[in-house]
């Protein structure tokens, strides 16, 4: 079981379809490149307390918050890996903590407390498990993502359409459907760093109007889910 950890600044941008294509040309003409894995569809599989604990308390925007998700990336069988991972946020810095794992696995660690996971980052997941006791399966979120890099540099921004989630068939295994979140006029940038972003950035964000903002997919799709019961 392999173990890996990230600490970075994510800012995020909504941007609308015009903005979006424009800041990809601007990308590769600054020397940004496609990633290695440059399109792919991104599954996560949140983890929450019958009350939605997690999310509720996300979404009063506190300086600390913390997240925990099964990731895939396509439809992943039982027996491919997938990650689980712990996404924590304090004072703007990101810091991940992930195992990769099956879900076959991932299931049976989440419903068993007597299984463990033998490695530093995996006795900080089963600290988190066994903290909030009751945790279980509560939305899927599903996206497709645009991945881009600078060569010499950690930066890395992507940019993620089709947004979409479901509450039923809480599975990587099954089809990539869901109910959309954001409309296809639109995409979600991501800047990831763990140092400054280069000026040619600001420059360019300041020339489209492009402003950073406060966006969780989770919280997104829970709260239109609130939403459905008051109608």
């Amino acid at each position: 079981m392999d173990a890996l950890k990230f600490k970075r600044v994510e800012m995020k941008y909504l941007l609308t379809l015009e903005q979006y294509k424009y800041v990809q040309e601007e990308l590769l003409k600054h020397g940004m490149e496609k990633d290695k894995y440059f399109f792919c569809t991104i599954q996560s599989l949140y983890y929450d307390t019958p009350n939605k604990l997690l999310i509720r308390r996300s979404l009063e925007k506190p300086d600390y918050k913390e997240k925990l998700r099964l990731r895939g990336y396509g439809i992943v069988e039982n027996e491919q890996k997938a990650f689980l991972e712990i996404k924590k946020k304090y004072d703007g810095i990101v810091y991940k903590r992930r195992v990769d794992i099956s879900e076959k696995e991932a299931m049976s660690f989440m419903r068993n407390k007597d299984e463990h996971l033998f490695t530093q980052i995996g006795r900080e997941i089963e600290y988190f498990r066994d903290y909030y006791k009751n945790l279980e399966p509560s939305m899927l979120i599903i996206y497709d993502r645009f991945s881009y890099g600078d060569p010499n540099t950690d930066l890395r921004i992507t940019f993620d359409t089709n947004v979409r989630y479901r509450t039923r068939d809480l599975s990587l295994s099954k089809a990539l459907y869901g109910t959309l979140i954001l409309s296809y006029d639109y995409a979600i940038m991501e800047i990831k760093t763990a140092y400054g972003i280069p000026m040619w950035l600001c420059h360019l964000l300041s020339e489209m109007k492009i402003y950073k903002t406060s966006y969780s997919k989770y919280g997104t799709a829970y709260s239109l889910e609130l939403e459905k019961e008051k109608r």
